[in-house]
């Protein structure tokens, strides 16, 4: 009998149980709305005290957005409705999964960071969907690295790697378990994700405001 083992990697099956979705999209027209949004969004912050939340400095907006906002707060939020239920499904015995045909309740505000600021870890009760739309990422030219990443927390917490942190499961999408992942912010993009999912905005380092619009979504 051989000692050696040929095991045939490609013949593996694996199952990627529990997933949790981080879903990504561009906005089509992404360079005209950002140019609106900014100017709408950065005289509220000079017109307007802004509220404290996870916020760790900057300006945030209260849960008005759309109601000041005007054309393009409307504009950017019917992208965020027809998003967040492009992503979901409603159970419905005895046909199982269907489309949704109901109206979200959300809620939207802006954000602005300078250099030095982030937002601490938090979630988001109340709510099935939260997402994020990047108005400006601060970037004064494409790969330069100004920090500011939006963190994601393994629900799971650090169970995964406990036994040895060294140790990684060499499947993909599952290098991370036990630790956080981080997506850099991208203009023009809206990122989704369940509500329950814990992030943090790391320190933002660019030297113009980094601008965002945030979402709550919920029945």
């Amino acid at each position: 009998m051989k000692s050696e083992v040929a095991l045939d990697a490609a013949a593996i099956e694996i199952k990627r149980l529990f997933v949790t979705p981080v879903a990504q999209l561009a906005h089509p027209q992404a360079e005209a709305l950002n140019a609106a949004l900014r100017e709408v969004i950065l005289a509220r912050r000079d017109a307007q005290p802004g509220v404290s939340h996870s916020n760790e400095g900057g300006w945030q907006s209260s849960h008005d957005f759309v109601d000041w906002a005007g054309e393009p707060g409307r504009c950017l939020a019917d992208f965020a409705n027809a998003f967040a239920s492009q992503l979901t499904a409603v159970y419905a015995p005895p046909h199982g999964l269907i489309e949704p045909a109901f109206t979200w309740r959300y809620n939207a505000w802006a954000n602005v960071n300078e250099a030095g600021q982030s937002n601490a870890l938090h979630g988001h009760p109340g709510a099935f969907w939260s997402g994020v739309y990047w108005v400006d990422d601060g970037r004064a030219q494409e790969g330069e690295e100004v920090g500011g990443e939006l963190e994601f927390i393994d629900p799971r917490g650090l169970v995964p790697s406990v036994y040895n942190p060294d140790l990684r499961m060499r499947i993909e999408g599952c290098v991370a378990a036990g630790c956080s992942t981080t997506l850099a912010p991208r203009s023009g993009t809206f990122t989704m994700f369940p509500s329950w999912l814990m992030h943090a905005v790391r320190r933002y380092r660019g030297s113009r405001p980094r601008i965002s619009v945030a979402f709550n979504f919920g029945l």
